[in-house]
């Protein structure tokens, strides 16, 4: 908090409200608005929280008008190019950058956490072939608090640790059963002498049947994408998780409910949506017609994959994995792929259009992300698990420093009601 304050007067001018201003390390300032109705008798308005701080955090920091991100104060782009998923994974989860006994200590502990209990692995055999996979998940790891009930005092710090291992390290696992089940294919148990994307791509794509080596290209693009993804400040889903984590459920259930808001094509189906996009478009021929329908105000057509609700300039993420896409459909002999001619081909056409030029709709990490994933093998309806996946991290993180802040409460936004005043009830042989 700093010395700065805002004087807000109400109707009275007798009675007026000093606000407190919350200064942060980097960004804009905060105003404490927590004694607004009781001293004034007013709420504030923001439909989509647009302009209010929900919570305080260490976490991650993002300026959207800069092209800014930031994990535990580290720029995006060296975690990127240093960095590896399961270590991104320790900064987020413990603030700090772990040492080579701390990380090989970790890592340990996430491969040897694998493997499902069976009787949780024949939950998925109750699913139709057909059901989405983002159902199948939502709906085990959910189920989960039922499985390991003796962990889940979310008062107790070490069963706060054991939940973020397990959770971390099981959810590929369940992402695999579900495309498994999907396929109709047989389970594939997990390895610990794999690395954690090494082990997703075999349980995904092995059988038993025959020898499957995983490819390096492949792991080291999921690796990249996951860093990427791993957190993105008060986002949908994470901000779901800590408003269900603040009535005190179990950490299980915290997390189902965060899986199913990134189900959304507006937040985690985005890469999926891009896909379809650029199918539907066809041809390099057919875009400047697309370009032309998603800038009129009558179409419905619109551009997936541009623009973000925060980044006004250009997404830090899309650079870093724009780089990665030619070298995953280069060394896949996929250069040529159709698709990502198309995605360069509107990009380049996009980012010279004044009209996009001006709304700041530069292409964002799902623009991608897609493209790449779909080199990999991954189908389309597993776009968004892999999101859940890299992004589990971070909602266990912000899970964690929810319960560990003294103000935390349970979330209850309050409204702006626009319905009926008061009215007296009829009998229902009175009303004509």
């Amino acid at each position: 908090m700093t010395d700065k304050q805002y004087i807000l007067t109400g109707p009275d001018p007798d009675n007026t409200l000093q606000l407190p201003v919350l200064e942060p390390t980097v960004g804009p300032d905060v105003l404490d608005i927590a004694k607004l109705y009781a001293s004034q008798g007013v709420f504030t308005y923001d439909p989509g929280f647009a302009a209010t701080a929900s919570c305080e955090s260490t976490i991650t920091y993002i300026d959207g008008e800069q092209g800014i991100l930031l994990y535990r104060g580290y720029p995006i782009e060296q975690l990127a190019a240093s960095s590896s998923f399961v270590e991104v994974a320790y900064l987020l989860l413990h603030g700090e950058l772990p040492s080579a006994a701390e990380l090989q200590d970790f890592d340990h502990t996430i491969r040897t956490h694998t493997m499902l209990n069976e009787s949780l692995l024949r939950f998925f055999n109750g699913f139709h072939h057909n059901a989405h996979p983002m159902a199948m998940i939502s709906g085990v790891v959910g189920s989960m608090s039922a499985f390991y009930h003796d962990t889940t005092d979310i008062h107790d710090p070490h069963d706060r640790d054991v939940f973020a291992h397990r959770i971390i390290a099981k959810i590929p696992t369940i992402a695999a059963a579900a495309y498994k089940h999907s396929l109709g294919q047989p389970f594939v148990y997990p390895r610990n002498q794999l690395s954690y994307c090494e082990n997703l791509l075999h349980m995904f794509f092995s059988v038993p049947s025959e020898e499957f080596e995983v490819s390096s290209v492949a792991a080291e693009a999921l690796d990249l994408l996951f860093i990427l993804h791993a957190d993105h400040e008060q986002n949908c889903s994470t901000s779901t998780v800590r408003l269900a984590g603040s009535s005190g459920t179990n950490p299980y259930s915290a997390i189902a409910a965060g899986i199913s808001a990134l189900w959304g094509p507006a937040h985690g189906g985005a890469n999926e949506a891009v896909i379809n996009m650029l199918e539907r478009i066809g041809s390099a021929s057919h875009i400047d017609e697309y370009v032309d329908r998603a800038k009129d105000r009558n179409d419905s057509f619109r551009l997936m994959g541009f623009g973000h609700r925060v980044y006004k300039s250009y997404d830090p993420r899309a650079q870093i994995i724009r780089e990665m896409c030619h070298r995953v459909l280069e060394k896949l002999g996929q250069s040529n792929s159709p698709l990502f001619e198309l995605a360069l081909r509107l990009e380049e056409i996009a980012l010279k259009d004044e009209y996009f030029v001006e709304k700041n709709l530069y292409p964002n990490v799902d623009f991608y992300s897609g493209i790449i994933y779909q080199a990999l093998g991954i189908p389309k309806s597993m776009f968004t698990v892999m999101f859940a996946i890299a992004r589990c991290v971070g909602w266990v993180t912000h899970w964690r420093e929810m319960l560990a802040d003294p103000e935390t409460r349970i979330g209850r936004p309050r409204q702006l009601y626009v319905g009926p005043a008061r009215r007296e009830y009829t009998d229902l042989k009175q009303r004509s």
